[in-house]
């Protein structure tokens, strides 16, 4: 995969606000998938000799069947500081170099983090969906921002997440009596079908396939 260079990585905060804010303009929460989706992938980070050095891995699973059919991993500097609502600038470079390593061309990425759920609407599912042009969700662990009701505890459940009257994402319930997931639409996919398809890559655990393997390469686990 080959992806053309939107903006430098070597940022202020004050001018990475600036690239959010332009590029959050960008970002399209409507279906715009392939007709047949036939590979997902998923994306995540682990950080080595104390953060300063950033390895992304990248797992691409068939569809519908999740078998694995690729994984790559990357590594390169980590240039820029852990702060909350910029992480896609901290982690997307070696992300991309991760999927510049593999063969096989997804047709839904699934991140491991947020979406628009975001306080400038554009996490790294959104960031990296803009840039390199591909639908993309956000799928978290941890709530970042915004509200919900109080969710069931079976597997399938889920809650709007609001922010400010907007509907950001959804909290999900991927197996009974776990901790939920926090879904976002990050480019080229709306919510309910972004829900859809985490559910549907989610046969087993609370993670999706895609980023519990990712999740795994990343951390060497």
């Amino acid at each position: 995969m080959k992806f053309n260079q939107r903006h430098s990585w070597d940022l202020t905060t004050e001018e990475a606000v600036i690239i959010q804010q332009q590029l959050r303009n960008e970002v399209i929460t409507e279906d715009k998938l392939p007709e047949i989706v036939r590979y997902v992938a998923g994306v995540d980070m682990g950080f080595e000799a104390d953060g300063t050095i950033s390895r992304a891995a990248v797992a691409v699973l068939s569809f519908p069947d999740l078998q694995l059919v690729e994984t790559a991993l990357a590594y390169r500097p980590t240039t820029f500081p852990y702060i909350p609502g910029f992480l896609s600038f901290r982690e997307i470079p070696a992300v991309l170099d991760a999927l510049e390593k593999i063969g096989t061309t997804p047709d839904i990425i699934l991140c491991d983090g947020q979406g628009i759920a975001h306080p400038r609407r554009l996490g790294i599912a959104c960031h990296l969906g803009v840039i390199i042009d591909m639908p993309t969700i956000g799928v978290a662990k941890s709530l970042l921002i915004g509200k919900h009701e109080l969710l069931a505890e079976t597997r399938g459940s889920f809650q709007p997440l609001t922010d400010k009257g907007e509907t950001i994402g959804a909290v999900l319930r991927t197996r009974d009596n776990v901790r939920p997931l926090y879904v976002s639409s990050g480019h080229r996919i709306s919510l309910a079908t972004a829900i859809d398809y985490v559910m549907k890559c989610t046969p087993k655990y609370r993670l999706p396939e895609t980023t519990r393997i990712a999740d795994k390469l990343a951390s060497d686990r």
